[in-house]
């Protein structure tokens, strides 16, 4: 679709491309072992370089096979095997001996509490759980004990440490499974804003497309060198970064955690390409002192998402780098991300929307309550069809039913807004909109205004319950760092500069951190807990008198 083409309504057809592959993840990885088994596939990004592990393509697809068949005398193809465990190199060949073997990876981020742990394990019905004695000074092994106790289906709990062990009980001339593209390779369970999370159902073909089309559009090179610092048990980590690099045939440089000076050392001694990054790590990487001293001449693109952008990060991060720069969006649910900017956009576009769909995936924003597709510019939830929909929540038919439309369509929850060039602009989540009064306000929007102030470092934008108006809006905001902290009224003047009455903030909380994910979003739930709680108190201030029975 040429980008001089005028939309009117909120529709994106699906755009031919290269031919989707339709292929499994064992059967991507065996043709790298085929056509290039003595490139590097994977590097132990750690900070002594005479003690990085690395491993050709051929050495890993050997490695994980010989893992896989160990696996098989203990699991049925089909099984549910989860993971948790710190990114290191095992974490990979794991993934890869899991896909093999024919089971199903369900990854669990370290540092889920035992209620948490036991919930997935129990809901995805996992026969085993391969695990790590600690991950950032916390001790697993305990709590894999106590959860495998209360779990009958749970049979096996391998500690990650056993390659050697699962090598040598599997029979060599044990064949591996065939699987088909369409089957599940892992179930990624959601972050669990509300409740519980929820199991969403991956596929091979939706996460080798979905990782492959989105660094493609980044201008990761073929045969390129990808470092990662994203959590594994993540889609940006163990899809988008690991699944994608694989798919360009190019060599994974896999860091247990972010570290900047470390992750600079790597690029110059590495020669990578391209990474992955939020933009807390942007900043850490550009104010870090050995960026003037370090040659990073080799990083050619920087991939970004999970928060929001700043123009001036971008300019700062395309001049000091000489990188180019893509902003991706996606969910869980989407098998990864199928929207994104090109390297090419103007940095406005690269910071002011998410882009637009990759090839093959078909886009419309749609009326919340008519459920038809809204005109260009206007707020509506997005909706998403293409071989990336996941095949649903594992165990939960109703919340799959409210997801998946019956014509395929994935109802991704996020409110969105398209322009006339097909560019997207995310306005929030479906679930954080604020009802004020009868009427929708949108937090995103609101966030951008406090976020222009010059003293707002961040903030966090969300609904609180009102016995008049319903909910109200409320706003927790990070200052910038010294004493120059601004006041609630100078804020509250600012955004009526800005914005119409009913969309400035009513309540006004100051913080030091913002509770977050692993990949850098504000878990405003968590936010909402703490106000409930009166452990984050309002900051008192003089309001203004209000008339207006609508204000």
């Amino acid at each position: 679709m040429s980008q001089s083409h005028k939309f009117t309504m909120s529709y994106f057809p699906a755009e031919p491309g290269e031919p989707l592959w339709d292929m499994t993840v064992p059967e991507l990885m065996q043709w790298n072992a085929k056509d290039h088994p003595d490139r590097i596939a994977l590097v132990e990004g750690i900070a002594d370089p005479t003690r990085r592990r690395r491993w050709t393509y051929r050495q890993l697809v050997d490695e994980a096979a010989a893992v896989a068949r160990g696996l098989l005398e203990r699991f049925t193809p089909g099984d549910k095997v989860g993971i948790i465990a710190p990114e290191t190199p095992e974490w990979v060949i794991f993934q890869h001996a899991i896909c093999m073997a024919g089971l199903v990876i369900v990854p669990v981020n370290p540092a889920y509490t035992e209620r948490e742990l036991e919930f997935i394990l129990r809901n995805a019905e996992a026969k085993g759980i391969v695990f790590a004695e600690t991950s950032r000074g916390k001790a697993l092994r305990p709590m894999i004990e106590t959860v495998q106790a209360s779990i009958p289906h749970l049979v096996h709990a391998i500690c990650i440490t056993d390659l050697d062990r699962l090598k040598a009980e599997g029979r060599p001339d044990r064949e591996l499974p065939r699987l088909d593209p369409g089957e599940i390779m892992q179930i990624q369970y959601t972050s669990g804003t509300t409740g519980f999370p929820k199991g969403a159902c991956l596929h091979h073909r939706g996460v080798i497309n979905s990782a492959r089309l989105i660094v493609e559009r980044a201008d990761f090179p073929v045969g390129g060198v990808w470092i990662n610092s994203m959590p594994m048990f993540h889609i940006g980590g163990g899809i988008v970064s690991a699944i994608g690099t694989f798919s360009r045939h190019g060599t994974f440089v896999l860091m247990q955690q972010f570290d900047p000076g470390l992750f600079l050392e790597l690029i110059e001694a590495e020669g990578v390409n391209c990474s992955l990054i939020v933009p807390t790590m942007i900043l850490a990487l550009l104010n870090h002192p050995d960026m003037k001293t370090r040659d990073v001449s080799s990083f050619r693109s920087i991939l970004s998402g999970a928060a929001a952008v700043p123009a001036a990060l971008v300019h700062r991060a395309k001049k000091e780098f000489g990188v180019d720069f893509a902003i991706m969006f996606g969910q869980t649910e989407s098998n990864g991300p199928f929207i994104e900017t090109l390297t090419t956009d103007p940095v406005e576009l690269q910071s002011e929307t998410i882009g637009r769909p990759v090839p093959h995936v078909e886009v419309k924003i749609v009326d919340l309550e008519t459920l038809e597709t809204v005109p260009v510019g206007t707020v509506g939830e997005l909706w998403m069809r293409g071989f990336g929909t996941m095949k649903g929540y594992y165990g939960q038919p109703e919340a799959s039913a409210a997801a998946l439309t019956p014509d395929g369509w994935l109802r991704t929850g996020d409110l969105c807004t398209m322009d006339e060039n097909g560019y997207m602009r995310i306005a929030g989540r479906l679930k954080e909109m604020i009802i004020r009064g009868g009427m929708n306000l949108y937090p995103k929007e609101i966030e951008e205004v406090i976020f222009d102030h010059p003293q707002v470092s961040q903030v966090a934008v969300l609904g609180l319950p009102d016995d008049t108006w319903g909910e109200i809006v409320a706003a927790v905001v990070l200052p910038c760092a010294g004493d120059d902290c601004p006041t609630a009224e100078e804020l509250y003047a600012y955004c009526r500069k800005n914005l119409s009455p009913q969309k400035t903030p009513e309540k006004w909380f100051f913080v030091q951190s913002y509770p977050m994910t692993a990949t850098g979003k504000i878990q405003k739930n968590l936010l909402a807990d703490m106000i409930r709680a009166g452990e984050l108190a309002e900051t008192a201030w003089a309001r203004p008198v209000r008339n207006s029975v609508v204000a």
